[in-house]
């Protein structure tokens, strides 16, 4: 999520939402972004023209990321042939394993204090990996941020901080949990730049990132996957090809790397990550040099009013009491007026329609909803009961039409430091959606 979704939330007091940028939390009025086509880069592996990327009804591009211009040196020093041990499943027989992911939010990815504690949360163990695992959960995303940590005239990534990655990346798979990485919101530099004059620019530190995160974690199997962005800000067709571009420059630097890499799953964002603008602007996927490895990444906040707002607007209130069984006869001013179930399963049926029912995985990369501790009594009664039958709903759906829900947690559902469940009442609901208890 974005530093200013943190901290609008925060003020909120969500604190189990914590957001990975808000891009599925739109308000009502959703929109959407655009990208555009471009040339592959001479430094990259063409996409042969036998590759298979996508069904044709959701069409693979022709082009590829625009040549980057040398800005910044290869960091692919030591490509490697092509790798398939530990790496036969498929996307969709990966997405297939996944019950339920867990974001360890506002940690690897904090920026301003080059620590990953900077945002108030410990340092991750491998006993909390380890519980993260027993408590249910059979994936793990890590947002991660990297620019901060790197020389700003050549990219370079701090080694250390490398290394620091690598270590987390391990305690998960040796809990045998699959895990994403990414590039987070990492001060906005990919996020907040999805247009043309900055398309060059940034499309060559995407590779010079790539080519370093993907060398450093090569030798891992398939439980590790790569995810290109977070929730790229994209309102607009010509928004949308750039971050296509965007896109198209991690597949093949990715690719490029060789080893395991050249068969490892990825996971492209849509425009913010955004239901009903992915299902308006991605109308292509980039294309791919190996068939059935890549996923497609939404997020959902919605309704916002109730995951998200903080105050009663003249274009609408807040919603409190989520569900058609758990509306307040006492507040209902603050009884949703849109949102609800019917919205959710139109949402996540037209996921399922573009990409799940053509073979293309969707992941659910954040998604929750915190608690209205403004509320109190009763009130706060029914709000909680509410929240736990919307966490239940929504990732329940979710799994049902062929998504895979990582829920957004920044220290409130698990406690990081004693290893324990701090949220029953939403544990249970997720788990239960979740079919695991």
């Amino acid at each position: 999520m974005t530093l200013k979704n943190r901290l609008l939330l925060s003020s909120l007091l969500v604190s189990l939402l914590g957001c990975g940028g808000g891009g599925g939390a739109a308000t009502p009025a959703a929109s959407s972004k655009p990208q555009q086509s471009s040339t592959t880069p001479s430094s990259m592996a063409a996409i042969s023209s036998s590759a298979v990327a996508v069904p044709s009804s959701i069409a693979a591009s022709s082009s590829s990321a625009p040549a980057t211009g040398g800005i910044y040196p290869s960091y692919n020093l030591n490509p490697l042939p092509a790798d398939t041990t530990g790496m036969e499943s498929t996307a969709t027989q990966i997405a297939s394993k996944i019950k339920i992911g867990f974001n360890i939010g506002n940690t690897l990815e904090a920026m301003g204090g080059k620590s990953e504690t900077y945002w108030g949360n410990p340092k991750i163990t491998k006993e909390f990996v380890a519980f993260v695992k027993q408590a249910g959960f059979s994936a793990v995303r890590l947002p991660v941020s990297w620019d901060q940590y790197a020389n700003q005239t050549t990219a370079e990534i701090d080694p250390n901080w490398l290394n620091r990655v690598k270590e987390v990346v391990q305690y998960c798979v040796d809990n045998n949990l699959y895990v994403i990485v990414n590039i987070h919101w990492d001060g906005g530099w990919l996020e907040n730049n999805v247009v043309p004059a900055k398309q060059e620019q940034n499309n060559a530190k995407q590779k010079a990132f790539w080519e370093q995160i993907a060398t450093q974690l090569r030798d891992f199997d398939e439980r590790v996957l790569f995810a290109s962005a977070n929730e790229p800000n994209v309102e607009t067709a010509a928004q949308m090809a750039v971050l296509h571009s965007y896109h198209q420059t991690f597949i093949d630097t990715v690719r490029a790397t060789g080893g395991k890499n050249a068969q490892r799953v990825l996971i492209v964002q849509g425009p913010s990550t955004d239901i009903e603008k992915t299902n308006t602007l991605m109308t292509a996927l980039p294309t791919d040099s190996v068939a059935n490895r890549l996923m497609a990444e939404i997020h959902f906040y919605s309704p916002w009013n109730y995951t998200g707002m903080t105050k009663d607007e003249s274009w609408g209130n807040q919603f409190f009491y989520w569900g058609k069984g758990f509306h307040s006869t006492t507040d209902t001013a603050h009884n949703p007026t849109w949102g609800e179930e019917d919205y959710v399963d139109q949402q996540f049926k037209s996921m399922k329609t573009k990409f799940v029912d053509k073979g293309i995985p969707v992941i659910m990369g954040e998604f929750g909803t915190g608690v209205r501790k403004n509320l109190t009594g009763a009130d706060l009664q029914l709000h909680l009961d509410g929240r736990a039958y919307y966490l239940n709903y929504i990732t329940k759906q979710a799994i049902a039409n062929g998504m895979v829900p990582f829920l957004w947690d920044i220290g409130e559902l698990l406690d990081r430091t004693n290893n324990k469940v701090l949220d029953q009442q939403a544990f249970d609901a997720l788990m239960n959606g979740a079919g695991v208890q």
